[in-house]
């Protein structure tokens, strides 16, 4: 018996009225989310849903999260959690590649019109169960169908959960690797367990007690592990951020004495430069930030422990890896603009094309072996079979070793860009794109940008009788594609660079 929803009910036992969430004005205790939880449980089950069962879940960081999330995994059934910004047709894509027989959905804002979207996907994909996670508090009904609340109410709040082995599957991730559709890693209730439990214990705590701020969307697993569940096993208290602002972000921190904030590279700038320009107090309560999901750059490491007197821990991970691979332990120096050496129970070597060992101090892919490597691709047997090799992951990340055995990556997989934290892979935005009638051949790459890191363009050659300006196209692109994929740079031309056999030269357009 192992079920991840562990790191809720043993604190809910412990210190029920400990506050597990602060969101606006809410302050719900560990007991209450315990037993929402329980209700979630109860309303699958009553729905036929159960252990192997998968449920999707599509919401920013608000209380829904983990009410739904760890309800899910209570009845021993899966939790495929959706990124907001996805498009109708996405949707539709990842509910029926995953065989969803349930979806909750945040009925959405103005800015966030996720309950129009994630209805239409819904519909289109055929999927069981449709529960609308209500943007009024406690509101019974919605125009997109039946409310969480209307459906709890009578529900218990007492639930016996679900045995599950160690192997049973406990989330999704969906990840598109650098090629192809998206594809979901199956991580095991062992993976995502003891990728917290060891996190948690590199992670220093605080006298009194821990608060994090929850800026990094849950719906990703650096924000899943490091945050919810690291913060809950360790009965901290989780401040929720549907969406970062540096300005909103730094008054969190300092209204709420938060000890420990986890962000990517962009979010540390961000707030860097808000403080810089602005004038806004560092929050004096911060004892420990991590970076994590690109590379931290070395101006923002020296900027951020000038002006907050502490340092960044960086690490490593995938979402195939639960995520954390490597990092900047505790009991060791770190080293600035290094992914750390790997964590306690996982290995980390560099190999070749072959799978062949890397000697020295020779650049080679990251491949990684241990507890916190996925199962495999969910119905993708030989998209598993390319990646796994007895029981070494091969992550497309190119990387050197030091004679102290850290690790720091020089490249990343081919073609696959990180904006803002978040992975764009080129070639599903190639496929769409060419689904326009005007468009004739497209590729896109990775450019430089101040904020987000990298910036998408695309280098598009029209048909012949194409009159679609640049501006429309990108206009298009963002009615078809989530918010953080789609181009914002669109430059036609008449030719793209090819070798002999016909394959595009992207290092010759970057």
């Amino acid at each position: 018996m192992l079920n991840l929803s562990i790191v809720l009910e043993d604190s809910a036992r412990q210190q029920p009225d400990r506050t597990a969430i602060v969101f606006g004005d809410l302050r719900l205790p560990y007991s209450l989310v315990d037993t929402v939880a329980n209700q979630v449980a109860n309303l699958l089950v009553s729905r036929g849903i159960g252990k192997g069962d998968k449920v999707a879940l599509a919401c920013p960081n608000l209380p829904y999260f983990p009410f739904v999330y760890y309800g899910i995994l209570k009845t021993g059934a899966t939790v495929v959690p959706l990124n907001v910004l996805l498009q109708p047709r996405e949707i539709t894509y990842h509910l029926q590649d995953a065989e969803a027989k349930a979806f909750f959905c945040f009925e959405g804002t103005p800015e966030l019109p996720l309950g129009e979207r994630g209805r239409a996907g819904f519909e289109e994909a055929a999927t069981e169960h449709f529960f609308v996670l209500p943007a009024t508090a406690f509101a019974t009904e919605s125009e997109y169908g039946e409310t969480l609340w209307a459906a709890l109410d009578g529900v218990s709040g007492e639930f016996q959960t679900v045995q599950t082995a160690p192997d049973d599957t406990a989330v999704i991730l969906y990840t598109s690797g650098t090629t192809g559709q998206p594809k979901g890693a199956e991580l095991s209730h062992q993976n995502m367990l003891l990728n917290a439990m060891i996190s948690d214990e590199m992670f220093p705590r605080s006298e009194g007690g821990d608060a994090f701020l929850a800026a990094l969307p849950l719906f990703h697993s650096f924000g899943q592990t490091t945050v919810m569940n690291l913060g809950f096993r360790r009965r901290a208290t989780v401040v929720l951020m549907p969406r970062f602002e540096p300005g909103p972000a730094l008054e969190l921190m300092r209204t709420e004495n938060v000890t420990l904030f986890a962000g990517v590279p962009t979010m540390y700038w961000a707030m860097l430069t808000k403080i810089h320009t602005d004038g806004d107090a560092v929050p004096p309560s911060l004892k420990v930030a991590v970076s994590g999901g690109a590379s931290l750059p070395a101006e923002v490491l020296r900027d951020f422990e000038a002006t907050f007197g502490i340092g960044i821990l960086e690490g490593y991970g995938l979402s195939e890896t639960s995520p954390v691979a490597s990092f900047n332990q505790l009991g060791r120096p770190t080293k600035p603009g290094t992914i750390g050496t790997p964590v306690w129970g996982v290995e980390m070597r560099l190999i070749d094309g072959d799978w062949k060992t890397v000697e020295g101090d020779e650049p080679g892919e990251i491949a990684i072996r241990g507890h916190n490597v996925m199962k495999g691709y969910y119905n993708r047997p030989e998209a598993t079979a390319e990646a796994m090799n007895d029981g070494w992951f091969r992550t497309g990340d190119i990387a050197v070793r030091d004679a102290d055995g850290y690790y720091s990556i020089i490249d990343r997989a081919k073609d696959m860009i990180i904006r803002g934290g978040f992975n764009v892979y080129p070639r599903e935005i190639e496929e769409v794109l060419m689904t326009h009638p005007e468009v004739s051949l497209a590729a896109v790459i990775g450019v430089p940008h101040d904020s987000h890191g990298e910036e998408v363009k695309a280098y598009v050659i029209r048909t012949r009788e194409a009159k679609i300006t640049e501006e429309e196209l990108v206009a298009w692109t963002r009615e078809n594609m989530a918010a953080y994929k789609y181009p914002r740079f669109v430059e036609f031309r008449d030719a793209l660079p090819m070798t002999a056999t016909g394959k595009i030269l992207k290092r010759e357009l970057r």
